[in-house]
C-alpha cells in the first residue's frame, strides 16, 4: 500500500487475503498450526501468528519501522526490549519524569541483573551528555512524560547517540502515532502500552516494540523465552480499534487544548501541565516534533482535596489507566506513582493535589462544565 495518510495506515494496513475476501482480518483462534512442507513454525510464543503479524505490519507502517514485536502489556514490552538488548555490566541513562511503573522496574530490577543506570536530575542536553560513561549502553526517553507532561527533544537525542554509538528508546504512548513518529527524528527503538490510546477503549492489555529487523531479532531472542506474547483474539480487537485512533486522538486533541486553556485561568488551580500551551517550559520543541499536544492534561488544584474533587464529578470517571474513549482522572500520587517514597514522589514533582486528565471524545463544553461545577463544589 503506497501512502504517506495515517487516516489510511489505520484503517487498510496489514490486511490480509483470505479465501472468503473478508474485509476484516480473521481471528486465528489456534495455538497449533500444521509445519509439514513448510519452513515455517507458526506459535503464538514465536510472535509469528496471523493476527500477531497483521496488527504488527499497521503499526509499523504508522510508525515508519521496518518490523516489531506486539506483547501481552506495556511494562513487558519495556521489560523485553531492556533485557533483550543489554547484558550484565551495561549501563542506560534515563531521563527524569518516567512513568512511575519503569521507574519501579528500574530501582528493583535492573541493578539486581547487573544492569547499571542513571537516572537523571533534571533533561538539559548537558545531563546526558555528562551521565554518558564508557559502559553506557543507551538512552531512554519518555515524551510527553507521565503525568507532568515534560517534552524531550528527540532530535537532539538521537543525534548524542549516533555520535556515541548507542540505542535510543522512547516510551511514545503518550502521544501515540498520531501526534509523533520518534523513528523520523532518529530514534531507534519506539514502545507503548497499546493499553492506552491504541486500543483506546480501556477493553484490553498489551504492548509494543517497533525498529529495524536488526534490533528486533535481537530482542526476539529474549521475547521467545520470557513469554509475554499476545493473544490472537487481543491482537484483532487491537487491529480493530487502531482503525479509529487518528479520529479519536484528534478529537482528544482538541478537547485537551480547550479544557487546558480554561483551567489554566481557573482561580481554584495553581498550575496546569499541557504542551499545547505557550506557558509550558517547552513548548516550541512540542510544536517542532508533535503534530498534536496529546488528550492528557495534569493539574494542581490550588488547597483542595483531590480525592474530594473526584468525587465531585459526575461525567468524568475516576480511574486507573488512560487513552480511552471517555474522560477519566486519577491522582497519581495513589495510582500510578504508588509504588515511589514519598522522598522519590517529590524528587519526581509528584504531589498529593496532582491530577492527571485522560481527556475523551465527548462534548468539550459538558467536560469543562463538570470540571467547574467539582471545582466550586470543592470551595
Amino acid at each position: 500500500m503506497q501512502t504517506n495518510s495515517k487516516d489510511t495506515i489505520c484503517v487498510h494496513a496489514g490486511e490480509q487475503t483470505n479465501q472468503f475476501k473478508s474485509i476484516n482480518t480473521p481471528i486465528y483462534a489456534s495455538t497449533a498450526f500444521g509445519y509439514l512442507d513448510t519452513e515455517e513454525r507458526l506459535y503464538p510464543r514465536y510472535f509469528n501468528v496471523p493476527n500477531q503479524q497483521a496488527l504488527i505490519d499497521k503499526l509499523s507502517m504508522l510508525e515508519g519501522s521496518e518490523s516489531g514485536l506486539i506483547f501481552s502489556s506495556g511494562m513487558a514490552a519495556i521489560s523485553t526490549a531492556i533485557y533483550g538488548l543489554f547484558n550484565k555490566g551495561d549501563h542506560i541513562v534515563f531521563q527524569k519524569g518516567l512513568y512511575g511503573g519503569i521507574i519501579n522496574f528500574i530501582l528493583h530490577d535492573l541493578e539486581r541483573f547487573g544492569i547499571d543506570y542513571t537516572i537523571l536530575e533534571n533533561n538539559f542536553t548537558e545531563s546526558f551528555l555528562n551521565a554518558i560513561f564508557p559502559h553506557t549502553k543507551a538512552i531512554y526517553i519518555e515524551t510527553p512524560t507521565n503525568p507532568l507532561l515534560s517534552i524531550v527533544d528527540m532530535a537532539v537525542i538521537s543525534e548524542i547517540c549516533r555520535k556515541k554509538n548507542l540505542t535510543s528508546i522512547i516510551d511514545n504512548t503518550f502521544a501515540s502515532p498520531v501526534n509523533q513518529t520518534p523513528i523520523k527524528f532518529g530514534i531507534d527503538v519506539v514502545i507503548h502500552s497499546a493499553t492506552k490510546y491504541l486500543g483506546g477503549h480501556s477493553d484490553i492489555t498489551a504492548g509494543v516494540i517497533l525498529s529495524n529487523k536488526q534490533l528486533i531479532a535481537k530482542i526476539s531472542k529474549t521475547a521467545l523465552n520470557m513469554g509475554g506474547s499476545l493473544d490472537s483474539f487481543t491482537c484483532y480487537l487491537l487491529e480493530r480499534s487502531i482503525k479509529t485512533l487518528t479520529v479519536r486522538v484528534e478529537k482528544q486533541n482538541t478537547n485537551a487544548q480547550k479544557i487546558a486553556e480554561s483551567l489554566s485561568e481557573h482561580p481554584s488551580i495553581s498550575k496546569v501541565f499541557y504542551p499545547g500551551l505557550p506557558s509550558h517550559a517547552n513548548h516550541d520543541i512540542a510544536h517542532r516534533q508533535m503534530s498534536g499536544y496529546g488528550g492528557i492534561v495534569s493539574f494542581e488544584l490550588k488547597n483542595q482535596n483531590a480525592d474530594t474533587f473526584m468525587r465531585s464529578l459526575t461525567l468524568i470517571k475516576p480511574a486507573l489507566s488512560l487513552g480511552g474513549v471517555e474522560s477519566t482522572i486519577c491522582d497519581p500520587s495513589t495510582t500510578s506513582h504508588r509504588h515511589l517514597t514519598i522522598e522519590q514522589k517529590a524528587k519526581e514533582g509528584i504531589s498529593d493535589n496532582l491530577l492527571r486528565l485522560s481527556v475523551g471524545i465527548e462534548d468539550v463544553n459538558d467536560l469543562i462544565s463538570d470540571l467547574y461545577n467539582a471545582l466550586k463544589t470543592n470551595k
